[in-house]
C-alpha cells in the first residue's frame, strides 16, 4: 500500500463507488479534489521560475537558448495542428453526432451563454501577447499564470546571466530554493489518494453514469482516437528519437493516474519535470518545453475542439463544407493555444471557436456539459503524454538529452518520487 499509484486507483474506485450509490455526498465531496489541485499550484509556479531561472543563469551561450525556444515552438505548432487534423478526419468518418436531430431553438441557451463570455475575454492576437505581461511582478504569482511567470522566469535568467560572479551565486541561490518547493511537493503529493477520490466522487455524484450513455458515441469516439493519436503518432514521434511509447506511459503511470483523478494535467507538473530530468532531458529543456506546452501543445484538446465541432454540427443538422471545415482548423490553431491544463478550458476552447464560425450554433454547447467532465480526463491525459513526448524530443534535437541514462531508466521503470531514491538523487547531482 505504500505504493502510491495503487492507492490512487483505490482513491478513484472508491470515489465512483460513492458517486454511484451516495451522489449527494459525493457532490459534497467536491472541495477534496479542488483543495489538492489547488496545493498544487500553490507550489507549481515557484517551482518553473526558480528551475528555468537558474538554468538560463547557467548557460554560456544565450543564442542556444534562443534556438531551444524556436525548435519548441516550431514542434508545438506541427504536431498541435496535426491533432486537430486528427479530431477532423475521424469526426467525418465516424460521424458520432448523426441521428440526434437536435432543433437548437429547443436548447437552454443560457448554459452556453457564460462559457461563450469567458471565451469573448481577450480573444485578438494583441490581447493574448499582452497577457504574457504581467501587471506586477509577483502578480504573475498569485494568480498562478504560467506563461507570465515563463516571462518573469526568463528575463531574471537573462538578468543573471549578464551579471557575472553574482548572477552565478543567484542561480545556485535560485536552486537551493527549487529543492525546497519540490520537497514541498513531495509532501502534497501524499494527499494525491484523497483528492482523487474527492474529484471522482463529484464527477459520477454530479453527472452521473447516465451522462455518459447518453453521448456514449461521441466519448467513445473521442478516448478511442485519443488512443489512437498516442499510440500511433505520439509513439512514431517517439521511436523516432529512440523511445518506446509503452515504456514512456509505464514511466509515468503514476501521474497518469493522478490527472485520471483530478480531470487536471497541471496537478502533476512539477513531478513531470522531476520525471522528464531524471529521464535525462536538460533542466533547462524541461523547464522550458513542459510549462509552454501547457499553452501551445494540448494534443488531446486539439483533438477535442474540431471532433466536438463536428459532432454539434452533426447534431444540429449543420451541413459543413471543406472550405468551413479547414476555416474551424485555422481557427481553432489559434484558439486552442489560450487553452491550459485546468479542468474545464478545453470547454471554454471550444466556446471561442464556435464563437469565430458562426456556421454552428453555439447554443448547441448544451448538448456537451453533461459530458465534458468525462471527456476532460482524457484531454488531460493526452496532453501530459504529448508535452512529456515534447520534452524528450526538443531534448534530443538540441543535444541535451542524455540517451544511455533514459534508455536505463525506461528500462527500470519509475521510483517514487515522494520518496527520493539513490538514483533520483545521483540525477538531481548530475544537473
Amino acid at each position: 500500500m505504500k505504493i502510491l499509484y495503487v492507492q490512487v486507483l483505490i482513491g478513484i474506485a472508491l470515489g465512483i463507488a460513492v458517486g454511484v450509490v451516495w451522489p449527494e455526498f459525493g457532490v459534497a465531496l467536491k472541495p477534496l479534489g479542488d483543495g489538492f489541485i489547488k496545493l498544487i499550484k500553490m507550489a507549481v509556479a515557484p517551482v518553473i521560475f526558480c528551475t528555468i531561472a537558474a538554468g538560463i543563469a547557467h548557460m554560456s551561450d544565450m543564442r542556444a537558448f534562443g534556438r531551444l525556444g524556436v525548435k519548441t515552438l516550431i514542434y508545438f505548432e506541427v504536431v498541435s495542428t496535426f491533432a486537430l487534423a486528427v479530431g477532423l478526419i475521424v469526426g467525418n468518418l465516424v460521424r458520432p453526432g448523426v441521428g440526434f436531430d437536435v432543433d437548437p431553438a429547443t436548447l437552454d441557451p443560457s448554459i452556453a451563454a457564460g462559457y461563450a463570455e469567458k471565451a469573448r475575454e481577450g480573444q485578438g492576437m494583441a490581447e493574448h501577447l499582452l497577457a504574457l505581461i504581467p501587471d506586477a511582478f509577483f502578480g504573475a504569482f498569485a494568480e498562478g499564470n504560467l506563461l507570465q511567470v515563463l516571462v518573469i522566469a526568463v528575463l531574471t535568467g537573462f538578468a543573471c546571466a549578464r551579471l557575472g560572479e553574482f548572477g552565478a551565486k543567484m542561480a545556485h541561490v535560485l536552486d537551493d530554493i527549487s529543492k525546497v518547493f519540490f520537497s514541498i511537493i513531495a509532501v502534497i503529493v501524499k494527499l494525491a489518494p484523497i483528492g482523487a477520490f474527492g474529484a471522482m466522487a463529484f464527477t459520477i455524484g454530479r453527472y452521473g453514469i447516465e451522462s455518459l450513455l447518453q453521448l456514449g458515441a461521441l466519448v467513445a469516439t473521442f478516448y478511442t482516437t485519443s488512443l489512437i493519436f498516442v499510440l500511433a503518432v505520439l509513439g512514431a514521434i517517439a521511436a523516432a528519437s529512440g523511445f518506446s511509447i509503452f515504456k514512456f506511459i509505464r514511466y509515468i503511470r503514476e501521474e497518469l493516474l493522478i490527472v485520471l483523478g483530478t480531470s487536471s494535467s497541471e496537478s502533476v507538473l512539477p513531478q513531470m519535470m522531476q520525471r522528464l530530468q531524471t529521464l535525462g532531458a536538460g533542466r533547462t529543456t524541461t523547464g522550458l518545453v513542459i510549462p509552454t506546452g501547457y499553452s501551445f501543445n494540448l494534443d488531446g484538446t486539439n483533438i477535442y475542439i474540431t471532433l466536438a465541432v463536428l459532432f454539434l454540427a452533426q447534431a444540429t443538422n449543420t451541413e459543413l463544407g471543406l472550405g468551413q471545415q479547414l476555416t474551424i482548423l485555422a481557427v481553432a490553431m489559434l484558439t486552442s493555444k489560450g487553452a491550459s491544463g485546468v479542468t474545464g478550458a478545453g470547454f471554454i476552447t471550444l466556446a471561442a471557436t464556435l464563437a469565430v464560425v458562426p456556421d454552428v450554433p453555439i447554443v448547441a454547447l448544451a448538448l456537451l456539459v453533461g459530458v465534458d467532465r468525462f471527456m476532460s480526463e482524457c484531454r488531460a491525459l493526452t496532453n501530459l503524454v504529448g508535452n512529456g513526448v515534447a520534452t524528450l524530443v526538443v531534448a534530443r534535437w538540441e543535444g541535451d538529452l542524455d540517451r544511455e541514462r533514459m534508455r536505463q531508466e525506461l528500462d527500470a521503470g519509475p521510483t517514487p518520487l515522494a520518496e527520493p531514491t539513490p538514483r533520483q538523487l545521483a540525477t538531481a547531482e548530475a544537473d
